[in-house]
């Protein structure tokens, strides 16, 4: 009796875990529907006619699917192609260089600790606090200054400041965790600081490289204060500006200007569907490290 009596409370308690998890699960459902319901409905809308968007009651599901938006997206009356292709420059350069910046002064920042980086560290996370637009201006009178507005310059080196502190303070900890020992062997073996940080510490912390990459790419991609502000000329403005130019002063063509964010947001979910194992590791990574 006793057996069969602390069977039934196992089972009990094993039926009570699969509710709550059939809770959890539900609910986390609810709310990726709530939030990608404007991703669909920006999908949706991209492929309606101009008659169809103002359909009473909404069509959930386009009745006849339009994609005269997508191909008239890569006229030359848009420029959406070579906004595309000035967005994808920008956003892999910033990409390459913050990478290639972060990773040396994480790594001082991690092993030098004292009074200096302690108070880089502060300076870093404020920088962070400042919104853009606080700093755009700014960073617009003091590139004039040197004859770079309208370059490609300018815009790579005002995303830099604010993709590089982010990672500096997001690596930091991964170097912090790893063992000093491993470095120590390593120098014995003939191999300098930087050969030893490209061959040995990078692969090792590679979910948080990947990170800091994929988030320096994707806050590059969308970023538009600094664009706007930097870039007058159509010739080097990216998607996200070249987005703000179809939204008319008298009317304004939703299904092009959906088309238009879709494209945006294209790489953002193609990232995010590829790396989100390293992205999600890397976050939680830097999370537990100290």
């Amino acid at each position: 009796m006793p057996g069969m009596t602390k069977s039934k409370n196992t089972n009990s308690l094993t039926q009570r875990r699969q509710r709550r998890l059939y809770v959890k699960s539900v609910v986390a459902w609810i709310i990726a529907i709530v939030y990608l319901f404007p991703v669909y409905w920006m999908i949706n809308t991209s492929l309606k006619t101009s008659k169809d968007m103002f359909s009473d009651p909404p069509q959930l599901i386009p009745s006849n699917l339009y994609t005269g938006s997508y191909t008239a997206m890569f006229t030359d009356s848009f420029g959406i192609f070579q906004a595309l292709l000035n967005s994808l420059f920008i956003a892999l350069s910033v990409l390459v260089l913050t990478l290639f910046i972060a990773i040396p002064a994480s790594y001082a920042v991690a092993r030098m600790r004292d009074k200096v980086t302690t108070t880089m560290m502060v300076m870093l996370t404020v920088v962070q606090l400042l919104p853009a637009i606080a700093i755009s201006v700014p960073m617009f009178v003091m590139f004039r200054q040197v004859s770079l507005t309208n370059t490609f310059i300018s815009i790579i080196l005002a995303d830099i400041a604010v993709t590089l502190p982010f990672a500096v303070i997001l690596l930091r900890p991964y170097f912090a965790q790893f063992p000093y020992d491993v470095e120590e062997a390593a120098k014995l073996d003939g191999l300098s600081t930087l050969q030893t940080i490209v061959r040995i510490v990078i692969p090792t912390i590679r979910p948080g490289v990947i990170m800091i990459g994929s988030f320096a790419f994707l806050m590059a991609w969308g970023e538009f204060t600094f664009a706007l502000t930097l870039l007058t000329d159509q010739n080097i403005q990216p998607l996200t500006v070249a987005l703000n130019r179809l939204i008319g002063q008298y009317g304004t063509n939703w299904n092009d200007l959906m088309a238009v964010a879709t494209l945006i947001a294209l790489p953002v979910l193609l990232v995010f569907i590829a790396l989100q194992r390293y992205i999600v590791g890397g976050l939680a990574g830097g999370a537990t490290k100290g």
